[in-house]
């Protein structure tokens, strides 16, 4: 099939873009390579795509809307993986102007272009901290999301809310994503584990929040390329049974769902970094520090309809994924 996946030279775009590709599909990847981080890491990703038959890069800017329709017309995709978005709780906080455009423009640009081009299936990135300030662990997708504490968060319900508009409206099959704390090779810098591991290989101390007492559902990233690319095939239908206040807050009457792809085993910040101690051989010098604005305290997915859609559950070991990720950063940094 021919996909359009968005954010293409992005950690998570990268890897599915490069197993459709695997898969013998045809892709074209869109990214604006801002310079958020590293835009050569990302230039490193796109070239290993460009070796890859069947693959094709356009730089684009998705809120630019005259561009973004042009582009659809033109290709006529059959299925959307939309995975671009300005990330960051903690950014959020500080530049918050930069989310409206690339997350709230972008994305409804791209529900215009699956609407006038009969797109078959649109899957996005949503994200873990739209459950905000729930308390109430695992979190379900049948949760109430309406206390985000971060604008990030809020614009990745506001993408929700939207998808849900369109496929009332307009018959769109959307799939929302609800990503747990990914990590892995070609992760992104802004991140815990780059960070971490960038900082005591070169002797510096590293920043730990809230003193180390919180919970992540650290998630691989092959597990979450797997859950993906196994839910592009799963298309929602109309539920005309449905009734607000009675079914999941995760489907409707409309061709909707919103699925968990988390590891379901959180893992205490502390003990992800003694691990990461023991990968690399080394100590860190730990800066303890209280809770930052906008953090969660504990994220815990509850993917039971994850598995009951796709039958798999995401289960890569923390310590086999901090083996990865290590040996990755010592090839490509030469460190």
């Amino acid at each position: 099939m021919k996909f359009l996946v968005t954010g293409s030279a992005g950690f998570v775009g990268y890897h599915v873009a490069s197993r459709l590709l695997d898969d013998g599909n045809q892709v074209v990847g869109v990214d604006n390579l801002n310079d958020y981080y590293d835009v050569d890491l990302k230039k490193a990703r796109l070239d290993l795509l460009r070796n890859k038959p069947s693959f094709q890069f356009i730089k684009l800017d998705l809120a630019n809307r005259e561009s973004m329709a042009a582009m659809f017309n033109e290709y006529r995709f059959q299925r959307v993986i939309h995975l671009a978005a300005q990330p960051g709780v903690r950014f959020s906080i500080k530049n918050p102007l930069a989310y409206a455009d690339s997350n709230l423009i972008s994305h409804l640009n791209v529900l215009e272009g699956c609407r006038h081009n009969k797109v078959k299936h649109l899957v996005y990135a949503s994200s873990s901290s739209v459950y905000g300030l729930n308390r109430k662990l695992p979190f379900s997708t049948a949760d109430s999301v309406d206390h985000p504490i971060s604008l990030y968060a809020a614009t990745k319900k506001a993408n929700e809310l939207m998808s849900h508009t369109y496929s009332h409206l307009y018959g769109i099959p959307t799939t929302g994503l609800r990503l747990f704390t990914v990590y892995g090779p070609w992760g992104r810098p802004d991140m815990a584990l780059f960070k971490f591991t960038k900082a005591i290989l070169a002797g510096e101390s590293i920043d730990v929040y809230n003193h180390g007492e919180m919970y992540r559902d650290f998630t691989y990233i092959d597990d979450i390329t797997e859950a993906i690319v196994r839910l592009q095939a799963i298309i929602p239908q109309s539920d005309p049974t449905f009734v607000v206040g009675e079914g999941s807050m995760a489907t409707s009457s409309a061709p909707y769902h919103i699925y968990n792809i988390g590891n379901s085993t959180p893992v205490k910040l502390m003990e992800y970094i003694r691990t990461l101690e023991q990968v690399l051989g080394i100590t860190a010098h730990k800066n303890m520090l209280p809770m930052q604005a906008g953090d969660m305290l504990d994220t815990h997915s509850d993917i039971a309809e994850l598995y009951k859609a796709i039958g798999f559950e995401p289960a890569t070991s923390v310590q086999k994924g901090v083996n990865h990720f290590v040996k990755w950063y010592r090839e490509f940094y030469k460190v």
